[in-house]
């Protein structure tokens, strides 16, 4: 306020004092030169290769960041990259410095020849020396999961010439006879691969092996020298209160094999001594302590990917293991692998299978005996991938995974409660079939492990209409009480039973869980009555809620998922557009076919698969690349024709006809197959003009990935078996509206002819497993 009530402002020219002139200070910029060192290192350490080296390029002090600090290079991610002469030097440096994912995919690349060319000379020796030398960099590197570089090296080893997994076995012998210091896990590695032999000498030797690695803290090598002294120690009262006491010790330093087998000991407390209640606190912590991991986060990784889609996905790998006849155990871990690795790494939709049957071949590796080879498992994806694809898979999953395969699991706690408590085998068949159909749903994970094992016995006893389903016992060793899984229970009931399965695009149910339990030796049980909601609430003794109904994708969704390719393109075409229409279908072992088709396939996979298991099945070390893994020489040509379904069954030749055909195309020593014929005609590939289309859920359009029948000719490789359409003038034309083919517009057939339907799922029979079929080309 001046004189004279005159307000001023502050400007310049009511202000008394002269102005002066403003000058604005620019800020200063602030660049990643500016960070402090750690923030620097903690940026550049979870970069990918690529990333580092651009960043590198950019300052002379960022390049001697990197250049001389190994934590950068030891973090550094090298997803979707494999080892080529290229950037060898990048993986060799990484791997040097301590970098566990460059270390396995280089071990693995020279173990199977992929990526780096080596001259034919002396292929395996030099291979095997230097994949030995990053599989043992790799197991040092290797703090957190047991010892797993033997699942490469493991027999069968080949027999013809040198292999380079032997190669490896004794290089890593030699290291650790020189190295006195970090070699008890390579110690363990060389054991577990010497006891697969079914020589004595070989036995005795992993054994020894095996006490070595112990003695330098290998828990691993402990455990499985107490399982293999379990069955002398039982004889001796103080040898197995002794031996009960090196168990449990095991399982407090975190053995997971030591702590289940801790928790079947306690059936047996009183004979070590244990009373009832020390028992039930033992196997009551293993219960409790098991965590839910909810599988939706796969879903918001994999933003392509939804619930019906896995579904397909594991009903193919339920698939698998049926025919190949592989255990619970070991098709719960890879479907535990798989949903690991969507977690942590994005999957395009067309690797989605190729990350399906990766995690089986290694799942295989670490529980089963008898593998699933390479060459196999990429047969069995119809070759829809190659050889290199199937091997560069399996370094992805390994190094994501970073060693870990085994973690528990439903089927755990489940083999758990069937050993402490007394189960009829019929109930514990219905448990383990609740605890596989667990595995296609998503929103099960929201439960832990053990509490959906637990629901699956309960709900198994209430289905048998047991009067007591869930005892005291069972709520002391478990932890759970009787309300505690009424909702798991209920949840468990409507997704395996309430809902319905998905279907394909051919509008065919997606049961292979149903039908791997309608087997006899388990009691087909899959067949039995289920109870209705309304039932199962009454048994519970809750309020009955109207279910939800079910969401799944619609036919032309799934049609997206699962067509083949060659319904839009020949079979020339196919091959050079093959990346292009990946991502568009997932396809299957076995085909929805009829009981003429399905019998001559039966036959056809129970020889094939028998044959090329095991080493010389797979050449993984003998440059299994000369020849061409994708292309057999023995096809089996199974293409499925959709036709007008008033038009397709005056066009069907007869049984007779198709038989002699078959006569006609059989190569010496083949098997010959008996007739088939289903839902989609077959017809031959050879048939000109004609515009086919091939089933995206079959595999058998290629015949076994090894086939050494026609190996031998000169000639052309002939189809082992070729069902084509002929017309018959005698056949009437059909007017009937049934979609499915009419068997009453059919000729008759001979009585000789006829084969008694089967189902479609295949199985390794095991009196083929002993025989010693050299398959190498």
């Amino acid at each position: 306020m001046g004189s004279g009530g005159v307000i001023h402002c502050r400007c310049a020219k009511c202000f008394c004092y002269p102005t002066k002139r403003r000058i604005r200070r620019r800020p200063q910029n602030l660049t990643i030169l500016n960070l402090p060192e750690d923030v620097l290192f903690h940026i550049l350490k979870w970069l990918s290769v690529g990333d580092i080296l651009a960043v590198r390029a950019v300052h002379s002090h960022l390049k001697y960041l990197v250049d001389n600090h190994a934590s950068v290079w030891a973090c550094a991610s090298f997803q979707e990259l494999w080892p080529s002469p290229k950037n060898l030097k990048l993986f060799e440096r990484a791997a040097e410095k301590g970098n566990f994912e460059a270390a396995v995919k280089l071990g693995i690349a020279y173990l199977y020849n992929e990526g780096l060319s080596v001259s034919d000379e002396a292929r395996a020796e030099v291979n095997g020396l230097k994949a030995s030398r990053f599989f043992s960099l790799a197991e040092r590197l290797n703090v957190s999961a047991m010892p797993f570089i033997w699942l490469f090296i493991r027999p069968p080893w080949s027999v013809s010439g040198s292999c380079c997994k032997a190669v490896v076995h004794e290089s890593l012998r030699a290291e650790c006879q020189l190295q006195r210091t970090h070699r008890a896990s390579i110690l363990h590695c060389l054991g577990r691969v010497l006891n697969l032999f079914e020589d004595e000498e070989k036995k005795k030797q992993a054994r020894h092996l095996f006490e070595e690695s112990a003695h330098q803290g290998c828990l691993a090598s402990s455990y499985l020298l107490w399982e293999s002294d379990r069955r002398m120690d039982m004889s001796d009262p103080g040898r197995c209160l002794h031996s009960f006491r090196k168990l449990r010790d095991y399982a407090a330093k975190g053995c997971w094999e030591a702590q289940l087998a801790l928790a079947k000991a306690c059936a047996s407390g009183s004979q070590l001594g244990l009373e009832a209640k020390t028992c039930s606190e033992i196997v009551s912590q293993l219960f409790q302590a098991s965590q839910a991991i909810s599988k939706q986060q796969v879903f918001s990784v994999q933003k392509g990917l939804n619930d019906t889609m896995r579904y397909i996905l594991i009903d193919w790998l339920v698939e698998v293991a049926t025919m190949k006849d592989f255990t619970s155990l070991c098709l719960h871990l890879a479907v535990e692998c798989v949903d690991r690795y969507l977690r942590r790494r994005l999957v395009p939709r067309y690797k989605l299978q190729l990350l399906g049957i990766a995690c089986m071949v290694i799942c295989t590796r670490f529980i089963s005996k008898e593998i699933l080879t390479i060459r196999e498992a990429v047969w069995l994806t119809d070759n829809t991938y190659k050889y290199e694809d199937l091997v560069r898979m399996m370094g992805e999953i390994i190094s994501t995974l970073e060693g870990k395969i085994r973690i528990p699991t439903v089927v755990d706690y489940k083999e758990v409660l069937l050993t402490l408590v007394p189960v009829a085998p019929r109930t514990q068949h219905l448990c383990s079939f609740l605890c596989e159909l667990s595995l296609l749903h998503t929103s099960l994970s929201a439960f832990a492990p053990a509490c959906l094992a637990s629901a699956a016995l309960l709900l198994a006893r209430l289905m048998h209409r047991q009067t007591q389903p869930w005892t005291s016992q069972l709520c002391d060793l478990t932890g759970f009480s009787f309300e505690d899984l009424i909702p798991c229970v209920l949840s468990l009931h409507k997704k395996c039973f309430h809902d319905d399965a998905p279907k394909d695009y051919r509008q065919v149910s997606l049961t292979a869980v149903k039908q791997r339990f309608e087997d006899k030796r388990y009691e087909e049980v899959s067949q039995e009555e289920v109870l209705s909601h309304s039932q199962l609430c009454v048994a519970l003794g809750v309020k009955q809620e109207s279910p939800e109904p079910p969401s799944f994708l619609s036919t032309g969704e799934i049609h997206a998922f699962l067509s083949s390719p060659s319904g839009r393109r020949t079979k020339r075409k196919r091959e050079n557009s093959l990346q292009e229409d990946r991502g568009s279908f997932v396809t299957t072992p076995t085909a929805e076919l009829s009981s003429q088709e399905e019998t001559l396939l039966g036959s056809f996979l129970d020889w094939s698969l028998d044959c090329c298991s095991g080493y010389e099945g797979d050449q993984e070390s003998e440059g299994e690349k000369e020849g061409d893994v994708t292309a057999p020489s023995g096809v089996l040509d199974v293409t499925v024709v959709y036709l007008n379904p008033e038009q397709h069954c005056c066009q069907e030749s007869s049984d007779e006809e198709t038989c002699q055909e078959d006569k006609g195309h059989q190569g010496p020593g083949t098997q010959t197959p008996p007739a088939l014929g289903p839902r989609p005609l077959l017809h031959s590939r050879r048939g000109p003009g004609k515009d086919v289309t091939t089933s995206g859920y079959s595999s058998v359009s290629s015949a076994s990935p090894t086939n050494s029948v026609d190996s031998g000719s000169g000639g052309p490789p002939l189809s082992t078996s070729v069902l084509s359409l002929g017309s018959n003038s005698d056949t009437q034309p059909c007017h009937h509206q049934a979609k499915k083919s009419c068997l009453q517009c059919r000729p008759p057939t001979p009585p000789g002819s006829s084969a008694p339907q089967q189902q479609v799922k295949r199985q390794n029979l095991s009196m083929h497993s002993g025989k010693d079929v050299n398959l190498a080309s």
